[in-house]
């Protein structure tokens, strides 16, 4: 199976591989996870990644939402240095960009918030 593309993104909607969302996505190198849920809404826990520690990527780029209001705490940040995955985070737009740009060739994953 090919590496996810997004093909599109605006505020609260993205399309990847034709299919659209309106929630949080987390991109995996092999498939895509609609309607995301973090334990808590503007800050991303490893419990919110499980998906993300099992696929192992080399990359996870994460998209804080469109004024990046989404924070990364500090546990997730020790826990996913541990496991060997490079976190690059930044506002959902840029990551967009930055996921589509670093994905061939490479395990990256994204979670992104589509909104605020």
């Amino acid at each position: 199976m090919a590496t996810p593309q997004v093909e599109s993104y605006r505020s609260g909607h993205i399309v990847i591989d034709g299919q659209a969302y309106d929630q949080d996505v987390i991109i995996l190198p092999d498939r895509v996870i609609g309607a995301w849920w973090r334990k808590e809404g503007h800050a991303l826990h490893p419990d919110d990644l499980a998906a993300v520690f099992e696929a192992a990527p080399e990359m996870l780029v994460v998209g804080q939402g469109v004024y990046s209001r989404m924070r990364v705490t500090h546990e997730t940040r020790q826990m996913l240095r541990a496991a060997g995955i490079k976190l690059v985070a930044m506002s959902t737009p840029k990551a967009v960009e930055t996921y589509n740009a670093k994905r061939e060739g490479r395990a990256v994953a994204a979670a992104l918030h589509l909104a605020c």
